[in-house]
């Protein structure tokens, strides 16, 4: 019986424990814009090359998050400073910031729509 009741208290305890919080915070273009402004905050394009060479948001550096290198590659950039990832459209940047919270990276922002919205809204973009 007190087995059964250990066994009880313990699946109670462990079922109420709070999810941990994300790291993350998704921003819109103008908030990315705004947090551009200061010093040190890392902009990084996840796409493929490929993706990066047909145009890219000013200051952006491409570690591509399918690259099997991705993890290592992340280890160059500063998990002190903010960084702010992006993607074609929100789906590998989402993924990628949780890799950056697994990682340590402290203040991690994930532009909403990624590029796409943010070439849709205007915005010169530059090529390679």
């Amino acid at each position: 019986m007190r087995l059964v009741l250990f066994l009880f208290g313990l699946m109670v305890f462990v079922g109420c424990k709070q999810p941990t919080a994300s790291q993350t915070k998704i921003v819109t273009q103008e908030e990315m814009e705004a947090l551009l402004q200061n010093k040190g905050v890392q902009l990084v394009d996840v796409r493929t090359p490929e993706e990066y060479s047909e145009g890219f948001i000013p200051s952006a550096i491409n570690i591509d998050f399918l690259s099997p290198t991705f993890l290592e590659d992340i280890e160059s950039l500063d998990k002190e400073k903010p960084i702010i990832v992006y993607c074609q459209s929100g789906g590998r940047s989402g993924k990628c910031s949780k890799k950056l919270e697994e990682a340590g990276f402290k203040k991690i922002y994930d532009l909403q729509g990624g590029y796409s919205k943010w070439k849709y809204k205007g915005p010169d973009a530059e090529t390679k």
